[in-house]
């Protein structure tokens, strides 16, 4: 006779499966046929309620006895119709969550318990079939002591979203590759394998690890790769070329007033009119802005009506900090030594010189969709995880200001938020991927490209919403949800 875990909690009445949903979050449910018919299952999770203790629960309900039937009748399962006469559920917070139809293996069914709204293994891909996928740090070691042929790991975390697009063309160039060359595959995100992320340089999402005869050798950076080019570097692998550092603009042969902290106030003396670009060298906007800036300089700095000047704020902090410069880059105009405006619309050779010849105030800003009140909750990287947390359903924008789309989409989902601003456990948010640490949390969460919309239940990402449909379908998407949960609680 089979031996069944006691942690696998046996349910015939319905009262107690009530109860049993009522006071535990994340259920997965084995409805059998009869009392042997789920026995390769039944042998399976018990190891599996083993590991999951504590964080979810298992339950056993047999339609084949007199009480199990009346359950599984009013529940509106029959297991004789599947395979092998079992079914399996998965209920959460109360209510059914979705049928359990990833494989039936301990790592998959610990995986789904542990994360029940998360993606399915990399390994439960039938097309990764020909990746090595490691589990423990000692399986890696085993690997690496043991393997002949060289080896490219791809150290990864399930949520990454360039891991994402670059696990088919890592499984595709190891289909290719096979026999010669072995590429596996290790999520490293959790906790325990900080140790070894430390070892191998991994302070990104993937990072590929070449090994030969155990040995560690290169590192492959080249994301944007095809499957080809990836097997192309393996016959001949080489460490990647550092990029040419980049001549300081100050350095370069550029006819705009290079100035520093010291020269900046006997520089506005000299010139009573003059147009001062804060910048960054790292700054992407800056380093678009450069030649444009210089064309300008070419043709004003000769003489009249006014000058051109940069200042590299990052080494010359104290000017930055006086005029509060907060962004780059940052344009002002000075007067006799006076700050008299701060222009964030000139960006091109043209703009500048019409401005220097007719100084007149900016046009006034538009008010920024945060500014405007609204349903809307705006996060940020510091906010964000909290504010999910408690709601049961989260819509989230994520969105750059420059983007028309996404200006097209604000009336949308702001008439969306309206409609259920009484709703405690419903928020629709928005982040700004361009400010602040705001664009490392875009990309964590996946978002390649705006507006992306994000549906979250408790903090866990459930799905991406897409195109059209994502604004008007918006509202529709809390409401089927709102309407399936009535419907599944009137109906049992």
């Amino acid at each position: 006779k089979l031996f069944v875990s006691p942690l696998i909690e046996k349910v015939s009445d319905h009262k107690d499966f009530k109860k049993l949903l009522r006071t535990r979050t994340n259920v997965l449910v084995v409805y059998t046929k009869t009392a042997t018919s789920g026995d390769s299952h039944l042998k399976l999770l018990s190891d599996v309620a083993q590991t999951v203790k504590g964080q979810g629960t298992i339950a056993w309900v047999n339609c084949g006895d007199s009480e199990g039937r009346k359950l599984c009748k009013k529940v509106k399962v029959d297991p004789s119709s599947k395979r092998g006469g079992a079914e399996l559920l998965h209920y959460k917070d109360g209510t059914f969550h979705t049928e359990y139809n990833r494989p039936a293996t301990f790592k998959s069914m610990v995986a789904f318990l542990k994360d029940p709204s998360g993606p399915p293994l990399w390994e439960e891909n039938p097309e990764a079939k020909d990746i090595v996928h490691i589990e423990t740090e000692k399986d890696f070691r085993k690997l690496l002591k043991k393997e002949e042929r060289p080896v490219l790991l791809m150290f990864y975390a399930p949520w990454c979203g360039v891991c994402k697009r670059m696990q088919p063309i890592f499984q595709q160039a190891a289909t290719e590759t096979k026999g010669k060359y072995v590429l596996a595959g290790m999520n490293v995100h959790p906790a325990e394998f900080d140790g070894l992320k430390q070892e191998y340089n991994v302070k990104g999402y993937p990072t590929f690890c070449y090994f030969e005869k155990g040995k560690f050798l290169y590192h492959y950076e080249n994301y944007g790769a095809t499957a080809k080019d990836m097997a192309d570097w393996m016959k001949n692998p080489q460490p990647t070329q550092p990029k040419t550092p980049e001549v300081p603009w100050t350095e370069t042969d550029s006819p705009v007033f290079h100035l520093t902290d010291e020269s900046f106030d006997s520089f506005l003396e000299e010139h009573p009119a003059a147009l001062v670009m804060f910048y960054a060298p790292w700054c992407g906007h800056c380093k678009k802005m450069k030649p444009e800036y210089d064309e300008a300089a070419e043709i004003l700095n000769k003489g009249s009506p006014g000058v051109l000047a940069a200042v590299d704020s990052t080494v010359h902090k104290a000017v930055g900090e006086r005029f509060k410069i907060s962004g780059f880059p940052t344009v002002k105009y000075f007067e006799k030594g006076e700050d008299k405006y701060t222009l964030p619309h000139l960006r091109s050779k043209d703009k500048i010189i019409e401005f220097m010849h007719n100084p007149q105030a900016p046009p006034p800003p538009e008010q920024s969709w945060e500014d405007k009140p609204s349903s809307i909750s705006h996060l940020g990287s510091e906010d964000f995880r909290e504010a999910l947390k408690k709601k049961k359903h989260a819509l989230v924008m994520f969105y750059a200001p420059w983007c028309p789309h996404c200006k097209n989409a604000v009336p949308h989902f702001t008439t969306a938020a309206e409609l259920f601003k009484e709703d405690r456990k419903i928020v629709y948010a928005a982040v700004d991927c361009t400010k602040g640490q705001n664009h490392e949390l875009c990309k964590q969460e996946g978002v390649e490209g705006y507006p992306t919309f994000n549906h979250y239940n408790y903090g866990k990402f459930v799905e991406k919403y897409n195109g059209d449909r994502g604004v008007s379908g918006a509202a529709y998407l809390t409401l089927n949800d709102r309407k399936r949960d009535e419907l599944w609680t009137s109906s049992g």
